[in-house]
């Protein structure tokens, strides 16, 4: 998961939100120009694809495939529930800060 990436958007909100509750910070120039959605939507394609592909190596183990091996699928399970989870509580503070910014007297 692209962590750089959300906390660079992270911090743009956090600017954005100083500037509308008064607080005038000089805005710091994001390296690269992130776009937040793209960023987001690849990050949700990752978790998807990792999810995909664990799901794919425990039918193969269930079906009886020989090379399906019993201690990469349980791995390759923990890393699409790890990766949901993290995308998760992304989406809960991603969440958190737009509501903050709604909330601010203007």
């Amino acid at each position: 998961m692209d962590t750089q990436g959300l906390d660079q958007m992270l911090s743009v909100l956090r600017a954005t939100a100083a500037q509308a509750g008064g607080k005038a910070s000089e805005p710091r120039a994001v390296s690269g120009g992130v776009d937040f959605a793209q960023v987001l939507k690849n990050t949700i394609e990752q978790v998807n694809q990792t999810q995909q592909q664990a799901e794919d190596m425990a039918a193969k183990f269930a079906a009886g495939d020989g090379n399906a091996n019993l201690h990469e699928v349980m791995i390759s399970l923990q890393k699409a529930s790890l990766s949901f989870q993290e995308m998760v509580q992304v989406r809960n503070r991603l969440v958190s800060a737009y509501n903050d910014v709604m909330n601010m007297q203007v």
